[in-house]
Formats: structure tokens, sequence, C-alpha cells
């Protein structure tokens, strides 16, 4: 690097939930200054994140670039691959994948160097990606085991007032205006509708 070089960092969660704290103690042990940590919390399946591509644009050739480890970068076998190429030839930047060392394009820059190194990188890349189609596998999985246990999922069924058949005479014959079948029902608009379509079904 030159001596203009900046250390920069990139951390990931797929989640708002998930929590990056692990990943910001390793990189600021590696000496990243806080203003130069990027944090996304998005899905890793693409690079189209904010945090991400405004590290693209902060990065300057000679630049050193620092992940906890391949699968913060992304979760797409192609998209990886094709981001390091990105980072390392168009942006002149190193990478260093603190969890794991042979990945750290400062050293080894001979033909035999490069070779392990890319072949490592396309076996985590693999990794990363099957990972996150397990994930989803799972996921579709146990969605699918609780709806067969009669799990419902999305928001609870709002249950219209005792008296819902009287309220919908008097709004239907005008007496009623529907701000108030509303207020007194404690209903959304888009459910009073459905509401009063399985009632008028029901006659």
């Amino acid at each position: 690097m030159s001596t203009k070089s900046t250390i920069r960092g990139y951390a990931r969660v797929s989640s708002a939930e998930q929590n990056e704290i692990r990943q910001l103690v390793a990189l600021r042990e590696a000496k990243v200054a806080e203003a130069n940590i990027f944090v996304d919390k998005q899905s890793g399946k693409d690079f189209d994140r904010p945090q991400y591509q405004a590290l693209l644009e902060c990065l300057q050739p000679g630049d050193l670039l620092i992940i906890l480890s391949i699968d913060r970068l992304g979760r797409n076998y192609e998209e990886i691959q094709n981001q390091w190429r990105i980072l390392t030839k168009e942006h002149g930047v190193d990478i260093v994948v603190l969890d794991m060392p042979l990945l750290d394009t400062r050293h080894n820059k001979d033909l035999l160097g490069t070779f392990i190194a890319d072949l490592i990188l396309q076996v985590l890349s693999f990794c990363a990606a099957s990972e996150s189609e397990s994930i989803r596998i799972r996921q579709a999985q146990g969605i699918a085991a609780a709806k067969a246990r009669g799990v419902r999922f999305g928001r609870p069924f709002k249950k219209p007032p005792e008296n819902f058949g009287t309220l919908i005479y008097s709004y239907e014959s005008g007496r009623l205006p529907l701000v108030d079948i509303l207020a007194q029902t404690e209903l959304t608009e888009p459910t009073f509708y459905r509401r009063l379509r399985e009632f008028r079904a029901k006659k």
C-alpha cells in the first residue's frame, strides 16, 4: 500500500434484528477507524446495498479492505467472484479476510499464491452460497410445518363485534358514516370491506 492508502472495513448482517458487534470488534482490532467502517443490514444475495455502494465510491487504488469472513461480503457465488475482481482489479485495492489468512491479497502475489487464493475464494464462495440456500430451504420447511399445525401467519384475525349486522344495516341505509363504523369496530377500512363481503356472502 502507498503512504496515502486508507484501511476500510465492511460488515454485514442479514436483517435489522441481527447483531453486527462481533464483526465491528474484529474490524476495530484490525485498526480500522470508526469512520471507515461500512455496515449493511441486508441480505447478501446481491450487492445492491447502500453502504457497500458507498464503500465502492470511497475506495482508492492502494486502499486496504478488511472483512471478517467471505460470507459477510456476500452469499451469491458468482457475484462474490465478480466483486472480488472489481475490488482488486478495477479499484486496485487489497483485501484481507480475517478468518482466512490465506485470503490476503497483500502477500503471495506470485502465480502460485494467486492460484491458491483464487481456489480458496471459490471454495468459500461456494460454501457461503450453499449455506444461504440451506437457510432458505429450512425457512420454507419451517413455515410449511407451522402451517400444517394450524399456525397462522400475518396479522391476527380481527373479529367484528356482535352488532356488526346492525352496523352494516345502518351503514347501507346511510344513517351511519364509514368513519363512525371504523371507530366503533376498531377495524381498518380494508378489513371492514372484507368483513362486509363475508357478511353479505353469508346472507
